[in-house]
């Protein structure tokens, strides 16, 4: 009698970890962290997630055939963190990646990581080169059309609604809808104090006219 194994019978270990650093210098690893904060703050409350540097699994029950994008988004799949990310349990493949590229890491972003990008239907990869090594303009975007990855002229990010543009180190963003600029972390909580020190002055004004600014609340 033979019995049949399935693969999903089989107990196979999906690593979310290597071991090695999350970026190759500061300049990149800062440039990491604010893509993936702003976007993550852009798209609250949509069915999306954004993931830094953490496995993509791509075939099942072939825990090697990884790749650890910079920043991925994928949309229509529950919001949230996750320590790796398996197509096949989510479903989806990521529409757009970013990578924090290098002179060092040229060669893999620009040959391995475009081509598998290219083959698993990522429709955009976008190439940041926060010292400006080898990417002319520091940034340089692909987008999928007829299953080949073309070179984005624009600097616009279709599936995001987003715009791009290259300010010094870091990669900042524009909405398409309507011009606003999204704020990065350091500039959020710029913001918040400023706004709290209008209120203060409202508050202490409101005072001096003899009017209680908790009354008004």
């Amino acid at each position: 009698m033979t019995t049949t194994v399935k693969l999903t019978d089989i107990k196979i270990e999906y690593p979310s970890s290597d071991g090695e650093p999350v970026a190759e210098t500061y300049i990149h690893l800062y440039a990491i962290l604010t893509t993936l904060e702003v976007i993550k703050q852009y798209l609250t409350g949509r069915q999306a997630t954004v993931l830094a540097n953490q496995f993509l699994y791509y075939a099942q029950g072939f825990p090697k055939l990884r790749v650890a994008p910079d920043v991925m988004v994928i949309f229509d799949v529950p919001p949230g963190g996750r320590d790796n990310y398996k197509v096949w349990e989510e479903g989806q493949v990521p529409q757009v990646v970013f990578e924090m590229t290098s002179a060092g890491t040229q060669k893999q972003d620009q040959e391995q990581k475009k081509l598998l990008y290219e083959q698993l239907g990522i429709l955009e990869y976008w190439l940041f080169d926060p010292k400006g090594e080898w990417i002319n303009q520091k940034l340089q975007g692909y987008r999928l059309q007829n299953e080949i990855y073309q070179p984005i002229t624009d600097n616009l990010c279709q599936p995001l609604g987003l715009r791009l543009e290259v300010e010094g180190e870091l990669l900042r963003f524009y909405r398409l809808d309507t011009g606003d600029k999204l704020l990065i972390p350091i500039e959020l909580a710029e913001q918040a104090e400023s706004e709290r020190q209008r209120a203060d002055k409202l508050a202490e004004k409101l005072r001096s006219l003899g009017i209680d600014p908790d009354s008004l609340s």
